[in-house]
């Protein structure tokens, strides 16, 4: 068994970023003990911008914003996924050692398309993690992405604090706060992934215990 496998996996994923600072609850999973009952309201039509990042050991990759040439959100389908892999993706593995690396992705349909495979096996030929890929990734395992269970919630977290005013102004931070992100922080978060796992295959796929949750 190679213990250095997790340092080898790319992950990655979308996420909104509303101006009003509302968070998407498919990105963000919140536990508390507060009155469940508290309506929070929130613009139907919010601005905001479609971010992806990609998340390895070394560092984040990105953050990439789906959107057209005016600088107006897109919709992420499978053109604009597959032009975020050959016009961002690829440049940014020039810096990377390649050899016996992964990538994982989650099951959105454009990410799982044939041709979206096919690409990826590109520069991962054997090693994708995805629905039609050459391993599955866990379905509903939010808690072992470091995605979901870190990035989202650290990036979302400070760039709300400086309370952005525009689109601009968000995106500016949002660059900010993923470029400033130190190497040491996402391996620890990826040593962190290893444990969640290791819970995991402890409870047979069960929920995973809130000790797991401190670092």
């Amino acid at each position: 068994m190679d213990r250095n496998f997790s340092k080898k996996i790319i992950f990655s994923d979308e996420a909104h970023f509303q101006l009003d600072g509302c968070m998407n609850t498919q990105n963000c999973r919140i536990w508390g003990v507060g009155n469940h009952q508290v309506i929070n309201e929130k613009s139907l039509h919010a601005q905001r911008p479609t971010v992806w990042c990609g998340f390895w050991a070394g560092r984040m990759i990105g953050p990439y914003f789906f959107e057209n040439e005016a600088g107006n959100a897109v919709t992420v389908n499978g053109v604009s996924y597959r032009k975020k892999i050959t016009e961002f993706l690829w440049p940014k593995l020039d810096d990377i050692e390649m050899e016996g690396m992964w990538f994982q992705q989650i099951d959105a349909t454009c990410h799982n398309a044939r041709e979206t495979i096919e690409l990826l096996r590109e520069e991962f030929p054997g090693c994708v993690i995805s629905r039609n890929g050459d391993q599955n990734w866990p379905p509903r395992s939010c808690d072992l992405t470091p995605c979901d269970f870190f990035l989202w919630g650290f990036v979302k977290s400070h760039v709300y604090a400086n309370k952005p005013q525009t689109i601009p102004e968000l995106k500016a931070e949002i660059r900010r706060i993923i470029g400033e992100t130190e190497p040491q922080l996402c391996g620890n978060v990826i040593e962190n992934l290893v444990k969640r796992a290791r819970v995991c295959q402890q409870s047979h796929g069960g929920h995973l215990s809130d000790i797991v949750f401190h670092n």
